[in-house]
């Protein structure tokens, strides 16, 4: 049972992205930036999908990819907790970035910049819900291909991060040099 909400865990993250993509552009903003500033960023969708198949597949009983290290009840409890709370912090992140919400790097139109809310907590809650998120999957299903993906996972949200600070300096200046002083990258 707790698969399932590893499962659950995968497909409400890209609900909520898609839903708020959808919503601001209803009203006007492109929110959808993935890979515009770095072509390589679409070899990420293959290995997500994979990442997807593996959960499922644990999750339904479809053949599985990978083994096991270990199996522990208790250690699945916590990892579902994880998965929860990084669902949690997501929507909270989506609340509190409002329409300057974005999925890749924009500099024509960024939007404000947000530091309140989630933002007031991390400078990167997105990424830290995700890291949650990945961290609780492995607890639950602790497939050696998903500790790939976790590790993988921290290399490219912090490759992210590093480049998405270098445009939000050259855009916001001292006010972002000054949040980056009062707020912590991650939590």
């Amino acid at each position: 049972m707790v698969r399932y909400i590893a499962a659950a865990a995968l497909i409400l993250l890209v609900i909520l992205v898609l839903f708020r993509a959808f919503q601001l552009k209803k009203l006007g903003i492109k929110a959808l930036r993935f890979g515009e500033m770095d072509k390589k960023d679409f070899f990420i969708p293959p290995f997500a999908l994979l990442l997807f198949y593996i959960v499922f597949s644990s999750a339904v009983g479809l053949p599985e990819i990978g083994t096991e290290l270990f199996h522990n009840t208790w250690l699945s409890r916590v990892g579902a907790g994880i998965c929860i709370m990084g669902i949690v912090l997501f929507v909270y992140a989506l609340i509190s970035f409002g329409k300057s919400f974005r999925v890749g790097l924009d500099e024509d139109c960024p939007g404000e910049l947000i530091t309140s809310g989630a933002f007031s907590i991390s400078r990167n809650p997105i990424y830290t819900a995700f890291g949650l998120v990945l961290t609780g999957i492995f607890l639950i299903i602790p497939n050696w291909l998903i500790l790939v993906y976790v590790l993988a996972g921290i290399w490219l949200f912090n490759r992210q991060i590093l480049r998405e600070e270098a445009s939000l300096k050259k855009i916001y200046g001292a006010k972002y040099v000054e949040y980056c002083n009062r707020v912590r990258r991650f939590l």
